[in-house]
């Protein structure tokens, strides 16, 4: 067999021309017609569909396929005639009824007529270009039904006639009502449109015709009487129902960006008497309602930066509107401003999250940014900022954040940040940025200083290099002053900045933040392979121990380093444990670090990298016991700052009653935080123990100011 020759065998066209029965198409069609009226007729359990499909798939074969879809358009159209009297002759409440039915039913009609129709709906129809059977269905309903002569007035005064009744405390068929509505959008939004929004439309067509009649042949006089005719009869009474209209009222317009209908409901409205006004405090309940889901939602506040950018969106959204479609106008404006400092002050981390924005943009995200665009940013985010109650807490996170930004060297712009800082000051007063700018002299005072300590000291130029910040106690946030053991040479080099420092500035005294520096240090690892590693200065004390030693136990390392536990823990966890920068091994293995582990220098490690970053800093949301302590700081700042607004008013007006100083107090300090009345009565008590006030010997709410 494997020696035969192969055969190559070809398979000829069939040569006998096939003879079609010249009356196959019309009986065919006759049989398909058939099926066609049984199922509107309800009797389609007597049918054999694959028979159905077949025959409709040969005449499509065999090129009838015109035949079949004028044949079906023919069919379809003398039945929903038929569908069309029943309807018109249903009385009453039974109308709609009679008409939900029967679209119920041409709607099951539809779905089998497309399954035996659908290899001409998948070959004939789109080669032809014509309209798929589903959607021919469709049309031709709203063709012979909703288009009927005497079916479209009436549904349109019978949907009209329902939604009176519900107002005027009847009790309707929701359901019913709320399938007719979905029947229109089925048929496309062009005929909900067309049929519902008619009274919206037509009031501005007729007065614009009323008013182009008085020019033609009417007395001038005449057109305020027509004018207030037109509008009551065309608008005013029909407001309500054309705002909160389902699926097109007020709230889908605003959903869905429609500026022109949303300008034309304007232009109409404001012709009427409280027509903006009902405008304005549908907007304004709409735009609180979504503004609170957003605050609120568990969600959205795992990403601080996605919180805001939401806000951000919503506040453009809302002022796109009101430019384009209600004329920039004042009210529209304070409504939308209102709403975002009412919603936006109902999540207490709002502060916290706006600072976090901030600090994402300034860290990376204004990279590669235009100086314009990133004013309009900052613009945004001053808007956001004018919002807040609590602006001394966003003060303090901001401080918090721009403090790692400058110490780590993270930022992107000193212009950004200068020119937020400039923004800050015009909103709030020279006290809310003094120690913002403080910490920036500092940062340009420290480069000063370290220029001259190596001016000075020359022999320094060969060895490890120092830089050092000098912090002015009060301008950064407050740190606990932690001590750690430097490594030798290092000392010596912290010892020697000292002396300098000292030498030059007169009463004055350093203490080292070791917990808040960095360092690059140079390390060979196993098979020669070199790395700079950045690290904390923590991390640089642990690692420059293994220089003397190959192996040490955590109790060695705490002792050799006096590191606070919890920090040690945290510094030699990502040394070792954290995959990529493991340059450090502990035994025995684990995710934790216990006190007695052992650790050695991981000579195997490798990176792609010749830098390696481990353990870097970056501003992250806080953790409830610090969120807890921010708050309890805040709380304490505000002390002093209560009780100099009740000395100021007090110095001024001299004697004054209880609650009109709770109101000055709360007015002054309002560019800063909203002063908890609770809070200014125990400062008032304060003061009076200390005595700055005293109470009226007669009147015990009145009090008096003591020179």
């Amino acid at each position: 067999m494997s020696n035969q020759k192969k055969r190559n065998f070809q398979i000829e066209a069939f040569k006998h021309r096939v003879v079609v029965d010249p009356k196959y198409a019309e009986k065919t069609w006759k049989i398909l017609e058939h099926a066609i009226h049984e199922i509107y007729n309800h009797n389609a359990s007597g049918l054999s569909f694959e028979e159905l499909y077949r025959n409709a798939y040969n005449m499509v074969l065999h090129k009838f396929g015109e035949k079949l879809y004028s044949g079906l358009v023919t069919t379809m159209t003398a039945h929903l005639k038929e569908i069309s009297k029943s309807i018109e002759a249903a009385q009453g409440d039974l109308f709609l009824e009679e008409l939900n039915r029967k679209w119920n039913d041409h709607n099951k009609a539809l779905q089998m007529i497309r399954d035996i129709l659908m290899y001409m709906d998948r070959t004939y129809i789109p080669n032809s270009r014509k309209t798929p059977v589903y959607e021919l269905g469709l049309n031709l309903w709203r063709d012979n039904i909703i288009h009927s002569g005497k079916i479209q007035s009436r549904l349109l005064s019978t949907l009209l006639e329902l939604v009176h009744r519900e107002r005027t405390g009847e009790v309707i068929d929701r359901g019913l009502m709320r399938n007719t509505i979905k029947m229109l959008m089925d048929l496309g939004s062009s005929v909900y449109q067309d049929d519902f929004e008619k009274p919206f439309l037509e009031a501005e067509i007729r007065l614009n015709e009323e008013i182009e009649r008085i020019a033609h042949y009417l007395d001038v006089k005449s057109e305020a009487k027509i004018t207030n005719v037109v509008e009551k009869e065309m608008i005013a009474n029909h407001m309500t129902r054309l705002v909160h209209m389902e699926n097109s009222g007020l709230v889908n317009m605003l959903l869905d960006d429609k500026y022109e209908d949303l300008g034309r409901m304007y232009n109409l409205f404001k012709r009427v008497p409280n027509g903006l006004s009902m405008i304005r405090d549908v907007m304004t309940s709409h735009l609180r309602e979504t503004g609170k889901q957003l605050v609120t939602d568990a969600e959205s506040s795992k990403d601080p930066v996605e919180f805001v950018q939401r806000l951000l969106d919503e506040r453009d959204k809302y002022d796109k509107i009101i430019c384009q479609a209600f004329s920039n106008a004042k009210t529209f404006q304070n409504a939308l401003n209102s709403s975002f400092e009412y919603f936006i002050n109902l999540n207490s981390r709002s502060p916290e999250f706006i600072s976090l924005f901030v600090d994402d943009k300034l860290r990376k995200g204004l990279k590669g940014v235009s100086e314009e665009d990133v004013e309009i940013i900052l613009d945004k985010v001053m808007m956001l900022f004018r919002y807040l109650q609590e602006k001394d807490v966003f003060e303090k996170y901001y401080k918090q954040h721009l403090a790692k930004r400058l110490l780590s060297g993270k930022t992107v712009s000193d212009d950004a940040e200068r020119s937020l800082i400039v923004k800050l000051k015009t909103e709030c007063g020279y006290q809310f940025t003094s120690k913002l700018e403080g910490m920036f002299t500092d940062m340009k005072t420290s480069q000063d200083t370290m220029q001259g300590f190596y001016a000075n000291h020359l022999e320094l130029a060969e060895g490890p290099t120092l830089v050092v910040q000098v912090l002015t106690t009060g301008s950064w946030p407050t740190q606990p002053t932690i001590t750690c053991n430097l490594p030798t040479e290092m000392a010596a080099l912290c010892e020697k900045f000292r002396s300098h420092y000292l030498g030059t500035h007169t009463g004055r005294r350093l203490s080292w933040q070791t917990n808040m520096g960095t360092a690059d240090i140079k390390a060979t690892f196993g098979k020669g392979q070199k790395h700079e590693l950045n690290v904390s200065t923590y991390q640089m004390c642990v690692l420059m121990l293994f220089n003397n030693a190959d192996r040490l136990s955590y109790k060695e390392i705490e002792q050799a380093t006096e590191i606070p536990a919890s920090d040690l823990k945290r510094c030699l966890q990502s040394m070792a444990c954290v995959k990529g920068k493991n340059v450090l091994r502990k035994e025995p293995m684990s995710k934790d670090i216990g006190t007695d582990d052992a650790f050695f220098v991981n000579d195997k490690f490798t990176s792609k990298f010749y830098k390696v970053k481990i353990g870097t800093v970056v501003a992250q949301k806080e953790s409830e016991p610090e969120k807890l302590e921010t708050r309890q700081r805040v709380e304490e700042d505000r002390k002093p700052q209560i009780e100099a607004a009740i000395v100021r008013i007090m110095k001024s007006r001299r004697v004054l009653d209880h609650n009109n100083v709770i109101a000055e107090v709360t007015k002054q300090l309002q560019s800063r935080f909203l002063a908890n009345p609770t809070e200014i009565k125990k400062r008032i008590e304060s003061l009076i123990e200390r005595e700055f006030l005293e109470r009226d010997s007669d009147d015990r709410k009145l009090y008096r100011y003591l020179a």
